[in-house]
């Protein structure tokens, strides 16, 4: 039996995200003429993020499409059921619904203030938390020690993070990201939402130019 399209896209965010950081790692040891040397705690932190933050987004875009279709079918016209040939004519008519334009601005304005604004600050909230939980984190260079130290009880402890500094942080932090953000994310949801049908195939775009996001995040939280 095949996955869930929500398990198959948590799984392909998942993968690009590690992508993502790990281009982030070796653009800076690149930067700095070094040798590059993973360290694999901050890559299963953002694969992390990503397991966490991909299924309400997929159920956030499903909701956005299933209430503003892209191509939603005309009414039936009141000709239709009265005339013998309607159903003749309906026959032939083989071409899809347009673009509904109303529809595609309510999504991406919801997309672009709503959902940029919840995702920003689940971002900073969730991986902020997650960097003062493991603090004391070594750098892990070797994977399977890495994947060793992560499922140990004590890798990660939520007990000594303060969270009201966590929303500090992630309040001063919020009109940059956003700002960075609005220079790649409008120009992704508008190749979904008037280009790409399904949600699926929405989200893999996003976890493509996901790639470049994690780049610049990881850049900008110092890798």
């Amino acid at each position: 039996m095949a996955p869930s399209p929500i398990v198959q896209a948590t799984l392909q965010s998942s993968l690009l995200a590690a992508v993502s950081n790990i281009l982030a790692q070796a653009i800076t040891a690149y930067k700095n003429n070094a040798t590059v040397t993973i360290d694999w705690v901050p890559v299963f932190q953002f694969v992390l993020f990503a397991v966490v933050s991909t299924p309400p987004n997929f159920l956030w875009q499903d909701f956005l499409e299933s209430t503003f279709p892209a191509h939603p079918s005309p009414p039936p016209s009141k000709s239709s059921k009265s005339s013998p040939d309607s159903k003749e004519k309906k026959d032939k008519d083989t071409s899809p619904p347009k673009l509904s334009l109303t529809n595609t601005i309510i999504k991406f304005a919801l997309d672009q203030t709503v959902g940029a604004a919840l995702n920003t600050l689940l971002f900073s909230t969730f991986t902020r938390s997650l960097r003062h939980a493991m603090l004391h984190a070594p750098r892990i260079t070797n994977l399977p020690a890495a994947a060793k130290y992560w499922s140990s009880p004590n890798a990660v402890d939520f007990r000594v993070v303060d969270f009201a500094v966590v929303w500090q942080e992630a309040q001063a932090e919020f009109w940059s990201l956003m700002f960075a953000a609005a220079k790649l994310w409008p120009a992704v949801s508008l190749v979904n939402f008037t280009l790409v049908k399904s949600v699926q195939g929405r989200n893999l775009v996003g976890a493509l130019a996901g790639v470049v996001w994690g780049v610049y995040v990881s850049l900008a939280m110092g890798g």
